[in-house]
């Protein structure tokens, strides 16, 4: 017959409190944060914007350059709209949840103010200073949505920010092919960087 094992000493009734506070607050962070950021779709936005990139540097006239640009931005729009409802699909979610709505709503004002903006700087004449504008702004509403989702979005928020506030203060002074640049860096670039890591980090 063989001797009877020493039994486990039993676990403290703190430790299964704690476990079951970190198990709350997770779930609670989950269902708070709006994951349905596309990581994926954010690279194919950045493809998009390369490209509106290569051929806004060829434009014969800022009438054409500003329509290029028009219409990668509700191309990209589309594209980013498309990526989160399958990705909110793919993981069984609603797509206009709480945390949805909290990002919607954080994120569209600035791009409105920056529709508004481009009438009133293109009437001016004050072409240059839109692509300042546009990755300020865009940055903005990224920070501001980025505060209901995954950590990486306010950084890549910060990111468009501070390129913005760049390109806000040297294209004026440099060649206007700065502006394409300055653009395909931001919305091309960040936008592969950080869909990249997004979907690597977070799925799709």
């Amino acid at each position: 017959m063989e001797p009877a094992r020493p039994l486990s000493p039993p676990i403290p009734l703190e430790t299964h409190a704690l476990d079951n506070l970190r198990f709350i607050r997770e779930t609670m962070e989950r269902a708070g944060s709006f994951t349905a950021v596309p990581g994926w779709g954010g690279v194919v936005m950045g493809a998009t914007a390369l490209a509106a990139a290569a051929f806004a540097s060829h434009a014969e006239s800022p009438g054409m350059w500003l329509a290029i640009w028009l219409i990668e931005g509700a191309v990209a729009m589309a594209v980013g709209v498309l990526a989160m409802w399958r990705k909110s699909r793919a993981a069984g979610l609603p797509l206009w949840s709480a945390p949805a709505r909290k990002f919607a709503f954080s994120f569209i004002p600035p791009l409105f103010a920056g529709a508004l903006l481009t009438l009133s700087l293109w009437n001016a004449g004050a072409v240059s200073s839109l692509p300042g504008v546009w990755l300020m702004l865009y940055g903005v509403g990224i920070m501001a949505g980025g505060a209901f989702s995954v950590p990486a979005v306010p950084v890549m928020g910060a990111c468009f920010l501070v390129e913005g506030a760049l390109a806000l203060i040297l294209i004026p002074v440099s060649p206007s092919v700065w502006a394409d640049l300055w653009l395909g860096a931001g919305f091309g670039g960040l936008h592969i960087l950080f869909g990249a890591m997004i979907a690597r980090k977070y799925g799709g």
